[in-house]
């Protein structure tokens, strides 16, 4: 076992450095002490990242115009293009194209439509556990041109998707493999460059696409090591800002027929002019993850940085996980509390993002939910009866969890605190 088989906590001043950055850490906008645990529904705000969209939301002058203060706008427009592209994605100078909408969701929609719209092939290969707007993406566009919509089941075991059962739906007849990064509700890590690998074997120029947008905030993204045609994330579950979605597309998608202007060139997908202050506050976000990796390289190169800083990121919330999921000898984990239910429990926190699924034997979730809040605990239920959640968590074998989903912001003591609140609770009402 190596030395961060069980993750690695950030140096405390570090840490309190860190912690300084965000919003609302210790307490709500009403001024309530609170736990901020649903990150997985929309992080903690960087405060760089807010005050850089509103800086820039001040300046009336059109990015498109030549004299100076334009020519600032479009600088800010094109390092944001930049960090999004070749620092976040990890793309190639000049590689790909960038697709933006209003939401990352939109950003799936117009990513399989393209592919779907230009490449042959009779089916369509998606999992249980995506994303209502990556299944369904791949659904109603797969239905629309004629091809058999196809999907791999879930493990209810791990919370992930087996590559064994992936593999087997993909033939030399399938256009598009849709598989996300990490799962919403368990945390589970999927194996993605032994799922590109493997099914590119079945069918090399197979189209791969993956939704990134709840593995994004916590580890590194590289699709030009996993050589992928498509991907996105979500500024707002990224410590970051609503109102924008973002997407990768390869080269070899970004050259096919899609929406654009008829003189624009081939690879160009932008429709309109890009709103520089979200760009802004996504450079924002960048400087902050290159200056923790700051504190473990010395490369002046903004791509090691940022993947030193996202390494690290993990590494620390690996460590939370391991606190939330074990404990100690005081303050007992999540497994280890009588009436606690962990769901989707992989032994291993390895393969896993900082989220955890649990409940408290005989309790209803949204009650449950609402005891959380009631002691100062923000969470959240993912259950059967939501159209977000119905098919992925009946998929796992369940009928709804409590979806936990900390930060790297957070310490080893809220998440004690967390685990003290929970073990009363459980103690009160588990049946």
């Amino acid at each position: 076992m190596n030395d961060t088989t069980l993750g690695c906590l950030f140096d405390p001043q570090l840490q309190q450095e860190i912690r300084e950055k965000f919003y609302y850490l210790d307490a709500d906008s009403h001024g309530r002490k609170r736990l901020f645990f649903e990150n997985s529904g929309g992080s903690l705000r960087l405060k760089a990242a807010v005050e850089a969209k509103a800086k820039y939301e001040q300046i009336p002058d059109c990015p498109e115009r030549y004299h100076d203060i334009s020519m600032g706008l479009r600088a800010v427009k094109e390092k944001g293009i930049q960090d999004i592209m070749e620092v976040i994605f990890g793309a190639k100078p000049g590689q790909g194209a960038l697709v933006t909408e209003l939401t990352a969701s939109q950003v799936m929609f117009q990513i399989t439509r393209t592919i779907l719209e230009n490449v042959p092939g009779t089916n369509v290969v998606t999992t249980s556990i995506e994303h209502p707007s990556a299944h369904d993406a791949a659904q109603i566009f797969a239905q629309r041109h004629g091809k058999e919509f196809r999907v791999a089941m879930a493990n209810p075991k791990t919370g992930g998707v087996d590559v064994e059962e992936i593999l087997r739906h993909i033939d030399k007849d399938t256009c598009l493999l849709s598989v996300m990064s990490a799962s919403n509700i368990s945390g589970n890590i999927l194996p993605m460059e032994e799922i590109v690998r493997e099914a590119r074997k079945i069918k090399p120029d197979l189209y791969i696409i993956s939704d990134a947008v709840q593995h994004m905030p916590h580890a590194v993204l590289n699709v030009d090591e996993l050589g992928l045609d498509g991907m996105n994330f979500a500024p707002y579950k990224a410590f970051g800002i609503r109102g924008c979605g973002y997407g990768y597309v390869s080269d070899r998608v970004a050259k096919m027929p899609h929406d654009k202007l008829g003189a624009k060139p081939e690879k160009e997908w932008e429709l309109g002019t890009f709103p520089h202050p979200n760009f802004a506050a996504m450079s924002a976000i960048v400087d902050y993850v290159c200056w923790i990796g700051g504190y473990f390289t010395d490369s002046p190169d903004r791509r090691t940085q940022y993947v030193e800083g996202m390494t690290h990121i993990h590494l620390q919330e690996r460590a939370l996980l391991w606190r939330m999921m074990e404990g100690t000898e005081a303050v007992p984990g999540l497994r280890h509390i009588p009436g606690v239910q962990v769901f989707l429990d992989n032994p291993s926190v390895e393969n896993r993002d900082l989220i955890s699924a649990v409940g408290i034997e005989g309790m209803d979730f949204t009650f449950l939910r609402e005891e959380y809040y009631r002691r100062g605990v923000t969470v959240f239920e993912r259950v059967n009866t939501s159209l977000y959640s119905k098919r992925i968590v009946e998929s796992l074998g369940l009928t709804g969890a409590i979806r936990v989903s900390p930060l790297h912001c957070h310490t080893v003591e809220e998440i004690d605190r967390f685990l003290v609140i929970t073990a009363e609770i459980a103690k009160e009402f588990a049946k």
